[in-house]
């Protein structure tokens, strides 16, 4: 599949919903998407079943916070600036790139790098979502290591990792990260189209883009367009999603710290509604309570939307006064077994309260 500009609008708008609220603002990696086409260049999905077992797929993203994002935004250079310090440590070029998440600007930064090295990008990623941390990812759930990995800037710099883990190689790659401006991008996970196709959930690119379309659709033929996408969800590896909140915020707490965006946000409830909601958030939106009781909680996906539009939110853009819809959605089955809960579960982000499934959360 060849994406067009016409895609580029949905996928920016899938990638956020996917997002939870993290991963970066999409409209940006929109337009870099949009300046490679313009550009002459192509932008090749492939599906990861029809991958050679030995071809060498290098994801690449962005890492950091994404409030310093909006301050600093990327040319492109940087991304591809690390597979090529990668491909050198490997002894092997890439054939392909991928995504490492699924949400926001971390959607569109392999299509980037794959229009400017002519690589096809590899429809699939490692989180079906966003995460804060690089060793929350499928790929290393399931056996891949991320390292080697490089980190690049923006003046050309570029740090190489090797770590005795992933989780050693997300705290030393993000004091990098920190150094480099609170912001950088990463080449990391090398692994064969085996492993791809073992350890990654698949399709989720033109899963995002057939969520944009949803809900573009929906607004133009007036109908309601979380109804809409809702009624669509059980007919992909996300099967299940309902709407748990509406209101307006009344308060958002943001900062950013050690390399994220931390806070919450608080929403007064609409009718039938009518109580508090609080969303904690670290990057993404990790567990949202209601008067107290837990109403989806990571890692199933918590998408704050806006109400009149159906536009999803990123955390960064989230403001006081916004009237908005909060709608959770079950992830796929891979990132539920108890060895995805050990790395990407509640309590790996410090939260108190079990992972409970939102089809059983009342």
């Amino acid at each position: 599949m060849k994406l067009t500009r016409e895609h580029l609008a949905d996928l920016a708008v899938g990638a956020a919903f996917l997002g939870t609220g993290g991963g970066g603002d999409p409209y940006v990696g929109r337009l870099m998407v949009q300046q490679c086409l313009d550009e002459g260049c192509e932008v090749e999905l492939i599906d990861p079943k029809d991958l050679s077992n030995d071809c060498l797929v290098i994801p690449t993203a962005m890492m950091g916070a994404p409030t310093v994002l909006m301050e600093k935004i990327p040319s492109g250079d940087e991304a591809v600036a690390s597979l090529r310090r990668l491909e050198k440590r490997l002894g092997r070029k890439a054939a392909y790139t991928m995504p490492i998440e699924i949400g926001g600007i971390n959607s569109t930064i392999p299509l980037v790098v794959g229009a400017r090295l002519g690589l096809p990008i590899v429809d699939a990623d490692g989180m079906g979502r966003a995460f804060p941390f690089l060793e929350m990812e499928t790929f290393g759930v399931y056996g891949v290591s991320g390292s080697p990995m490089a980190v690049s800037n923006e003046w050309g710099d570029c740090a190489l990792i090797e770590a005795v883990d992933n989780r050693q190689m997300e705290w030393l790659s993000r004091a990098v990260a920190i150094r480099m401006g609170g912001c950088a991008y990463i080449a990391e996970y090398a692994m064969s189209g085996a492993e791809v196709k073992r350890t990654a959930i698949p399709n989720t690119l033109t899963l995002a883009i057939r969520i944009g379309e949803v809900l573009r659709k929906a607004r133009e033929e007036h109908r309601n367009p979380i109804e809409a996408l809702l009624g669509f969800l059980p007919s992909t590896l996300y099967r299940y999603g309902r709407v748990i909140f509406k209101g307006k915020i009344v308060d958002v707490m943001r900062e950013t710290k050690a390399g994220f965006t931390i806070g919450r946000a608080l929403i007064d409830g609409i009718t039938p509604f009518s109580s508090q909601m609080e969303i904690e958030i670290q990057n993404e939106n990790l567990i949202a309570r209601q008067d107290g009781k837990v109403r989806a909680i990571v890692p199933d996906l918590i998408s704050i939307m806006n109400t009149e539009t159906a536009e999803p939110i990123t955390s960064e853009n989230l403001r006081y006064g916004q009237r908005v819809t909060v709608v959770a959605v079950s992830v796929p089955e891979l990132m539920r077994t108890p060895e995805a809960l050990d790395v990407f579960g509640p309590a790996c982000f410090g939260l108190k309260e079990p992972f409970t499934s939102i089809e059983e959360i009342d």
